[in-house]
């Protein structure tokens, strides 16, 4: 009897609060279980990192959101312990609740889209991407934001939403080769066989453009100065695309000047007619 009437003497007492000795002692209860708790998770994911075929950064997030949730749970049952009704709380913070809640809905949209995208793999860590007018490799996938690293080696941070919203489009496939093309225009009255033959021994030539699938041409247009032509090619460096692209362009116009093919520029002719005298 006395024991119970020591654990529940008051130490604090006011119109909201009431701490007892056994409320202390629920207090770091609630503490130290919900510590060994989220260890134990912790210890879980690290030793089933070699073996789980979980992605380390999806069991990285599913242990935030474990860790997060029991550390609000646990917040919840610590102020319950004391006294204060979560109800009562809620209750009178609506107003601010819903102000608050206003002025983050962008912070809560990117953290949803960047779970989506650590659990869905649309966009992973080393993938090639291209969005809003700009093409980078994605360094990281947070869960707020992500790092994408562009051509110019400037490290641009996004906020998640923009992949989920927006239009993306991924450069990096299953077997690591995209293919692209490089135009080029040939004067009228040229060998279009032997544009083509040239213009496939330039793609060959070059040591980063795949070799299992044959670059090709196509004649795509007869154009208003000139025979309009498209070589198109295969690789696995579409991070330095454009780089290969200038080194084609510049392979192309030498093989061209030594085979007496002129790339024409564009032509106006002007008629001027005078007036009768």
């Amino acid at each position: 009897m006395k024991l119970k009437q020591f654990l529940e003497s008051s130490l604090i007492s006011t119109g909201m609060v009431h701490i007892t000795i056994y409320s202390l002692i629920e207090i770091f209860l609630i503490i130290a279980i919900t510590w060994l708790v989220i260890w134990s998770f912790r210890k879980f994911f690290l030793r089933s990192a070699k073996t789980s075929l979980i992605d380390m950064r999806v069991r990285h997030t599913i242990y935030s959101v474990l860790k997060y949730t029991l550390w609000v749970v646990a917040i919840m049952l610590i102020l319950q312990s004391i006294g204060i009704k979560m109800t009562l709380l809620i209750a009178g913070s609506a107003a601010l609740l819903v102000g608050v809640g206003l002025g983050l809905q962008q912070l809560f949209k990117d953290v949803v889209s960047g779970i989506f995208l650590l659990f869905e793999r649309t966009i992973r860590v080393g993938d090639v991407v291209e969005t809003e007018g700009f093409v980078g490799k994605v360094q990281d996938i947070g869960i707020r934001t992500s790092s994408i690293l562009t051509r110019d080696n400037i490290v641009m941070i996004i906020p998640n939403s923009r992949f989920i919203e927006g239009n993306v489009i991924n450069w990096s496939t299953l077997d690591e080769q995209t293919r692209f093309h490089v135009e080029v225009g040939v004067a009228y009255g040229s060998d279009v066989r032997k544009v083509e033959k040239l213009l496939i021994e330039c793609a060959e030539n070059h040591p980063d453009i795949s070799r299992k699938q044959k670059p090709f041409v196509y004649f795509k247009d007869f154009g208003e100065s000139s025979l309009d032509f498209a070589l198109y090619f295969w690789t696995a460096k579409g991070f330095e695309v454009e780089r290969i692209k200038s080194e084609l362009r510049f392979a192309i116009n030498d093989v061209f000047h030594k085979n007496d093919i002129v790339i024409p520029f564009p032509q106006h002719d002007i008629h001027i007619q005078h007036p009768l005298k």
